[in-house]
């Protein structure tokens, strides 16, 4: 992987240590974000009107 060689390099919003596993997310999606907010809202909904 390559390097900035301006030195402008944001920090990561998510990172997961595990073991020999090593989960960076430098950015979020938009469309992530809106599926799962989706699918929480259709879920409380769901769970509330049983």
């Amino acid at each position: 992987m390559t390097r900035k060689a301006d030195g402008n390099e944001q920090s990561p919003q998510f990172e997961l240590p595990c073991g020999e596993l090593y989960l960076v997310i430098h950015r979020v999606p938009a469309w992530l974000v809106t599926l799962v907010t989706t699918a929480t809202g259709t879920g409380v909904a769901w769970w509330t009107s049983r």
